[in-house]
């Protein structure tokens, strides 16, 4: 169970992430609305990095739940 939860948790983490990086890539650089998150709430662009923070934390987070797991398993 806990595997199944940590891969739950770093696949929710890449999708915001990646919609932070592409959402204030957008507002930076092209001045353009990119991606979907736009569409749900409306950010500054560096708000939009605390977005790819908290993605990169639910990665973390959940590939150490996964590892945590396998290795409860293994041993």
């Amino acid at each position: 169970m806990r595997t199944t939860i940590g891969y739950t948790v770093e696949s929710i983490g890449y999708v915001i992430g990646a919609q932070g990086v592409v959402s204030f890539a957008s507002q930076t650089f092209f001045g353009t609305e990119w991606g979907w998150l736009h569409k749900v709430v409306d950010l500054p662009s560096t708000a939009y990095l605390g977005l790819v923070a908290l993605g990169l934390a639910l990665v973390a987070g959940g590939v150490k739940t996964r590892k945590a797991a396998e290795r409860r398993q293994t041993a």
